[in-house]
């Protein structure tokens, strides 16, 4: 999991104390890596405040600087190493233990990064930034109720952010508080129309309320803004397969398989909806694939044993119909005539 720009260049601020250091040479190269870092221009900004920091390696804000750019760089073990020394010559300085977190973050220490979180909330408890921050790594471990928690203090603190709206849309949704999951996609939602997968989301949980009408809705809005993303696609066929609306599933659902030609459960909706419609042949071929895919799934070996019937092809349906009558026995909470494949949200 990443961390968005944006929650990085939000910690800019930080960096615009002023500067007491006694040789202008500092100051010049500090407000030269701002500039830059404002432009974006990370590498330029590196270089600035690396020149800062070895005029005057105790210098707080070139060892900010440098810090940041580090990371909007990438070169985290560098990144951890200006930590290390400057929580050490620092250590309650807030931001400084932030970004020592994100630095933990971004190399999967998720542990060591929660503890670095943990100690920059402590000194900073005002700061909405780093409750966000604490909530990523939180969802990262699937710990989607103190994530929740988090969230909740981030908005309190900051309710204007449109993204924390939809992660704690995400973990309501995850903690069966759908209806309040669908306040907040639809809070984020008014803040950023644009904002990514915020239809998508929405979509889920009305279908998860059984608001399926509202569901394709919502698929077909962000379907606009990720025409080319094959869950949102899949989500979007799925739901009009259960709307009955035959011709528009198999559309984003030959969509959605031939962007991901590992979605199982595409290849098993796809099969479903060519069956409906009266094409045996098709929809053999696409559950053949999706049993290719997932071979322990029952559903796809009885929805292949009706297409194969169908087909004319007694012998053959009636080893699928075994094998899934084996599958089915061994896997009794599974799969099924039924139930099929049960989709879920996008990571």
């Amino acid at each position: 999991m990443t961390i968005a720009a944006g929650v990085l260049l939000a910690l800019l601020p930080a960096l615009c104390s002023p500067v007491f250091a006694q040789d202008p040479r500092i100051s010049s190269l500090i407000r030269e890596g701002r500039a830059a870092l404002d432009d974006s221009d990370f590498a330029r900004a590196t270089r600035y405040f690396e020149q800062a920091r070895q005029l005057a390696p105790d210098d707080l804000d070139a060892n900010r600087g440098l810090l940041l750019s580090y990371l909007h760089e990438g070169r985290l073990d560098q990144a951890e190493e200006i930590c290390r020394v400057a929580v050490r010559r620092w250590p309650n300085d807030a931001d400084i233990q932030h970004w020592l977190g994100l630095v933990y973050f971004k190399k999967s220490r998720n542990s060591e990064a929660l503890m670095a979180l943990r100690r920059a909330e402590a000194l900073a408890p005002s700061h909405s930034d780093i409750h966000f921050d604490v909530a990523l790594v939180l969802l990262s471990d699937s710990n989607d109720l103190d994530a929740a928690g988090e969230l909740e203090k981030a908005i309190k603190l900051d309710p204007n952010a449109a993204l924390a709206h939809v992660l704690l849309g995400r973990a309501y949704q995850n903690t069966n508080r759908t209806v309040q999951a669908v306040e907040q996609f639809q809070t984020a939602l008014r803040l950023d129309p644009d904002i990514p997968l915020g239809h998508y989301h929405l979509g889920f949980a009305y279908a998860s309320l059984g608001r399926n009408i509202e569901a394709i809705a919502e698929y077909q809005k962000e379907l606009q803004h990720s025409p080319t993303n094959p869950t949102v696609l899949y989500q979007l066929g799925h739901r009009q397969l259960e709307a009955g609306d035959l011709q528009s599933a198999i559309e984003h659902l030959t969509k959605a398989t031939q962007l991901d030609p590992g979605h199982a459960d595409a290849f098993y909706d796809l099969g479903k909806a060519t069956l409906l419609q009266g094409d045996a042949e098709a929809a053999a071929l696409s559950l053949r694939r999706s049993i290719a895919l997932k071979p322990d799934d029952p559903s796809a070996h009885y929805q292949l044993a009706r297409a194969l019937d169908k087909a004319g092809k007694k012998e053959e349906s009636r080893q699928e119909m075994n094998t899934f009558a084996t599958l089915k026995k061994a896997q009794p909470g599974s799969g099924g005539m039924a139930s099929g494949p049960v989709p879920g949200p996008v990571q």
